[in-house]
């Protein structure tokens, strides 16, 4: 198939970029559910950057360390407003000027500033590490933020002798709408998506709170049958931290994450011969002989049950079993009738009188 995440569904945890994000997969095939977990506001009241910035220009920054690119523009912005931009590019100008990652490199450069330094992991931890080394004892540091206080960062810098100055540029918010974010909770726990995408570290943090007495199961389904995908890994390490295994590409790129995605994904695709045909299971269709066959959830769900012991006869009991709850045995029999017209293939699924149903794999 062209379309390498047919047959595929994903889920987008981003806000701000989550459509660029979502026609990237769509384009490669997926099924794509928006589900922004967190919204980035303005700051509702901007006294507090205003204050951190009137203090930069009397005690000028001997080193500033750019966060993000938003932040750094949004505090330029700011700055215009209140006839501070000059002033402050002045200050920064003299600083000796860290940028975590490529974004904040390029909202430097584009206020006609200047990078001295950036870490290959793009870590708030290797910056720190860096500006210990480098002896940061007497100096003052401009620290931007990027959404919440870092007051692991700031008190590391602070115990190494340094004067920190936390500027503070937006924050993080719960989305203005959140059922989709509720909805994305539930089809992880069901297992009814094959990945997750995460862009942030705030992100995923706020999607397994938002899950309340489910963030086991939700944790279970991400160690397992669900891919998270992270931007990077300063993003992964909420869920690396809880001990889920996460995609992650070398380059803190969108385009990066759908390639791995696109690398990842098939690779964990079930794939049995059954009734003369060849089948491999995607999240929400089938492949029969190279040819997509998408299947409503309950057809899925037997398909599953059955490639999971191919050749082996299910009991509508234990078929039942892999159904939405209140289905009954009814149900069961309707599901296979319609993975049957779905397949296209009447031979893959037998029916063992009495006993259930198998893969044809004879």
């Amino acid at each position: 198939m062209r379309e390498e995440l047919a047959g595929f569904t994903i889920g987008v945890t981003a806000d701000r970029r989550r459509d660029e994000l979502a026609a990237l997969l769509q384009r490669r095939g997926a099924r794509v559910v928006l589900a922004p977990a967190l919204r980035i506001v303005p700051l509702a009241d901007d006294t507090d950057l205003r204050e951190a910035t009137r203090t930069c220009l009397e005690r000028p920054p001997d080193v500033l360390m750019a966060n993000t690119g938003i932040g750094m523009r949004g505090w330029l912005e700011a700055a215009e407003g209140w006839g501070l931009a000059e002033p402050l590019r002045g200050v920064l100008a003299r600083s000796y000027v860290v940028a975590r990652g490529p974004k904040a490199t390029g909202a430097i450069r584009a206020a006609g500033l200047r990078e001295h330094w950036s870490p290959a992991s793009e870590s708030c931890d290797e910056v720190v590490e860096h500006l210990v080394r480098r002896g940061v004892a007497g100096q003052v540091i401009a620290l931007q933020l990027h959404g919440e206080r870092q007051p692991e960062c700031t008190e590391a810098l602070e115990a190494a002798g340094a004067t920190v100055i936390e500027v503070p540029v937006y924050r993080w918010a719960p989305p203005t709408d959140p059922a989709p974010l509720h909805r994305l909770i539930d089809l992880v726990a069901g297992r009814m998506v094959d990945a997750v995408t995460f862009t942030s570290a705030p992100a995923a943090e706020a999607l397994l709170r938002a899950a309340g007495d489910r963030t086991e199961t939700v944790l279970a389904a991400l160690r397992g049958d669900v891919l998270a995908s992270c931007v990077g890994a300063v993003t992964a390490e909420p869920l690396v931290r809880r001990g889920v295994p996460v995609s992650a590409p070398n380059r803190a790129r969108l385009g990066a994450l759908v390639r791995t995605i696109v690398d990842e994904l098939p690779r964990r695709t079930v794939t049995v011969k059954a009734g003369g045909h060849l089948l491999t299971l995607r999240g929400h269709a089938a492949v029969v002989d190279g040819e997509l066959r998408p299947l409503a959830p309950a057809p899925m769900a037997v398909l599953r049950a059955l490639a999971a012991a191919p050749g082996k006869v299910l009991s509508r009991t234990a078929l039942l079993r892999t159904l939405p709850r209140g289905a009954d045995e009814h149900a069961v029999e309707m599901a296979v009738a319609r993975l049957r017209v779905g397949l296209d293939a009447p031979r893959v699924v037998q029916t063992v009188v009495k006993r259930g149903y198998r893969l044809r794999v004879d």
